[in-house]
């Protein structure tokens, strides 16, 4: 599916899109486009407050801290108390995560073709380290180890000992480096369009789409499964719909014909329908031997343009409408697929 109708599959209501622009697409050099995505990267962590950790720390106060340092007093303030030789852990920012980030933002400020705005968030990301000693370029870096305190960190981190080693981002290396990006579940994406689609499609109908709901499989009510969609009629389930993110390529595959046999049988149906993503439709229905069941595999191609895709998906809805066993519903085939024997 090409990435460019994703966003009509995503719809208004999937909160797992965030609207807003975004410079390391447009970059042209890697030097900037790294110190976007870092800056990004760094902004995120420091959002959520300064990482503290303990220091150990040996000093000479004038107030007893920590555990007192016998030897030392005894041999440099000759046992006198006027200064106390002490040792405790300090509880602060200025720890080896911090120096690094702290160390990387003031090196990127510097670079050639950074945008001023990033330069200005990398200044206030600066202020927010008060009390931190940055590693300066070239210096070794001091070592840290990856928990669950500082889990929140390590993206940044890794991103920082790049632009402190002099190194950059590429696409493939023996280190992964995680970056600004985003995960999507096409399967599911394509399951909430399908829903929010035939709900739209079936409702001049009477006719209501259930998504995900959970049924017993067997009779004690030990195993539950949860059909795709579900249409309902007066209350009462009418059509089962499972939406497949994947090719039709000839005869559905054995498994998804067991799968909609099952939920059928569970049901009480004798109505199943397959949809998938791209592929070729099948001209007839599979009608299951020494049952009623009848199972339909239809297709939506989604590389249509988004007009295009409402309007087959409105077809569908209506192709259903008629397998509902309503009133006066008459078959409605797909645009661009042959009749199928409802």
């Amino acid at each position: 599916m090409p990435v460019r109708r994703l966003l009509g599959l995503l719809g208004d209501n999937d909160h797992i899109w965030q609207h807003r622009q975004i410079t390391a697409a447009t970059d042209d050099l890697l030097v900037p486009a790294l110190a976007t995505v870092f800056t990004r990267a760094a902004e995120r962590v420091l959002r959520r407050g300064v990482l503290h950790g303990y220091v150990y720390r040996e000093d000479a106060l004038t107030v007893v801290r920590g555990r007192i340092r016998t030897s030392a007093q005894l041999s440099r303030r000759m046992g006198l108390p006027t200064a106390i030789e002490v040792a405790y852990d300090d509880y602060l920012a200025d720890i080896p995560e911090n120096q690094i980030l702290l160390g990387a933002i003031e090196l990127v400020q510097t670079l050639p073709g950074v945008a001023d705005t990033t330069i200005a968030l990398l200044r206030h990301l600066s202020g927010r380290l008060v009390g931190v000693v940055p590693v300066r370029p070239g210096a070794p870096l001091p070592r840290w180890r990856p928990t669950r305190l500082n889990e929140r960190y390590v993206p940044a981190l890794k991103l920082a000992e790049l632009i402190l080693s002099g190194a950059s981002l590429q696409q493939e290396g023996s280190q992964a480096i995680k970056i600004d990006g985003f995960i999507l579940n096409m399967a599911q994406i394509f399951e909430r369009f399908l829903t929010r689609q035939l709900a739209t499609g079936l409702s001049p109908h009477s006719l209501r789409c259930v998504a995900q709901q959970g049924h017993p499989l067997d009779q004690q009510r030990r195993v539950l499964f949860q059909p795709d969609i579900l249409i309902y009629r007066d209350g009462r389930p009418v059509v089962i719909v499972d939406a497949k993110y994947r090719t039709l390529d000839g005869a559905p595959p054995t498994g998804h014909l067991f799968q909609l046999i099952s939920y059928c049988t569970a049901l009480g149906l004798t109505e199943g329908h397959l949809v998938y993503a791209s592929g070729t439709p099948s001209a007839q229905p599979y009608r299951i031997k020494n049952s009623d069941i009848s199972v339909h595999a239809h297709v939506l191609d989604l590389s249509q343009k988004p007009a295009d895709l409402v309007v087959a998906t409105a077809s569908l809805a209506d192709r259903l409408a008629a397998c509902s066993g309503g009133p006066d519903m008459a078959t409605v085939p797909l645009p661009g697929t042959d009749e199928v024997d409802s």
